[in-house]
């Protein structure tokens, strides 16, 4: 009988990259810039990012394109959101039948709460063509800063799986 045995190692390679831009552009404003300026067609994608936290859960926008010629793919992706919860009032005073609304910010990637989107590609092979890139992002008039993420050093990395 043989034995077959997985080397985990072999899946903790990351294989793409992350650029944090930062911007006060919707996704959608973001998403046709980007697609003005690269040779790419970022499109909404209905598959969201969900992520489920003690407070409730949340989706993050997604813009998604595939180069088919180069196998590449690209994701526009929502740093920042919220969760609304509701409350009802448990005092016995003026305001205890008021529903109260609470909400709360939630981060894609919790270490970097300053970022507003992440482009992460993934497949890219080299890396000049990620500075080229990230040098083309800074052109855009409405984006503040672009630069590029180590992701060794990103805790919450189990997010960027989808």
């Amino acid at each position: 009988m043989a034995i077959h045995k997985l080397d985990l190692g072999e899946f903790d390679e990351i294989d793409y990259h992350l650029i944090a831009i930062h911007t006060s552009l919707e996704d959608y404003r973001l998403a046709y810039f980007i697609n003005q300026k690269l040779p790419i067609n970022l499109g909404k994608s209905k598959n969201e990012i969900q992520i489920n936290i003690k407070e409730g859960e949340t989706n993050f926008s997604r813009f998604y394109y595939y180069d088919n010629k180069n196998v590449i793919s690209w994701n526009l992706i929502q740093n920042k959101n919220e969760v609304i919860q509701h409350k009802n009032g448990n005092s016995q005073n003026l305001f205890s039948n008021i529903k109260m609304e609470v909400s709360t910010k939630v981060y894609l990637l919790p270490e970097l709460k300053k970022v507003d989107y992440f482009l992460k590609i993934e497949n890219l092979e080299e890396t000049m063509e990620l500075t080229e890139i990230q040098s083309i992002l800074n052109k855009i008039e409405s984006i503040s800063t672009a630069y590029t993420v180590e992701t060794n050093k990103i805790k919450s990395k189990n997010n960027l799986i989808f």
